[in-house]
């Protein structure tokens, strides 16, 4: 397993349009999207990448949302994705489409984002898998240098294994898109029924919903122990005076 960091410095695409049937894997991911815009509650959400501004949430129940890229016209914020400009605990939730992908350091991007998510909020997190069809077109050697297949694309349970050291739960998994095509869409359509759950661990994309869950680092002591109580010690206590009053 080659390490998840890299010295080799990735760009990432800005916009679904520079991706390869970016239009048909974006129109899949926000479907997925849509289904849980409605479950997050909170005051503030943040979209991390170009890819992330992109995708809709204007039925999501967190109204004030930021979007982060650098190129991205929907973009509000111009930021180091390794260095937020956000004090800790910012954010109800966390929207990373397809960040993981284009990342040079994973470990410490996924770390940046915990640092400004709140106690028991939502990061939602998109990408390619590697075994699949699409991650084996990679292979070829006229797409190398073609968006998805430039950047790298990780397992989902590797990525369910570095939520689990920052101590997130993993609430919801989805794997979908096994066949990665724009044409003949009925037909697709029909075919992914049946393909979906005998065929899901070789699927093109995927998603992954966890949460934040902390610990208090203290252990409480039960509430049913009682504390031993403390009483005076009975002392003989023998002065002359009292010798001379029995005598």
């Amino acid at each position: 397993m080659k390490p998840a960091r890299t010295l080799r410095d990735i760009e990432p695409p800005h916009s679904w349009s520079q991706v390869v049937n970016g239009a048909w894997a974006a129109e899949l991911l926000q479907a997925r999207f849509d289904e849980w815009w409605p479950k997050l509650f909170g005051y503030h959400m943040l979209k991390l990448g170009g890819l992330s501004c992109e995708i809709a949430s204007g039925h999501c129940n967190i109204q004030h949302q930021i979007c982060i890229d650098n190129f991205n016209p929907l973009h509000n914020v111009v930021a180091d994705p390794f260095a937020l400009p956000f004090i800790e605990k910012s954010f109800d939730a966390c929207v990373l489409a397809h960040q993981l992908d284009y990342c040079s350091d994973p470990h410490r991007l996924l770390r940046e984002v915990d640092r400004v998510t709140v106690d028991d909020g939502y990061m939602l997190i998109s990408g390619n898998n590697p075994v699949s069809l699409l991650g084996m077109r990679g292979m070829l050697p006229w797409n190398r240098k073609r968006y998805p297949w430039n950047g790298r694309m990780f397992m989902p349970m590797r990525v369910k294994d570095w939520l689990g050291v920052l101590n997130y739960e993993v609430v919801f998994h989805e794997n979908f898109a096994v066949l990665p095509a724009t044409r003949h869409q009925a037909c697709l359509a029909w075919a992914e029924s049946l393909l979906q759950d005998p065929c899901s661990s070789v699927s093109s994309m995927y998603l992954i919903v966890a949460r934040k869950r902390t610990f208090p680092l203290k252990p409480i002591k039960p509430t049913w122990k009682l504390r031993r109580q403390l009483t005076p010690l009975g002392v003989n206590c023998r002065t002359k005076a009292s010798q001379r009053v029995k005598s």
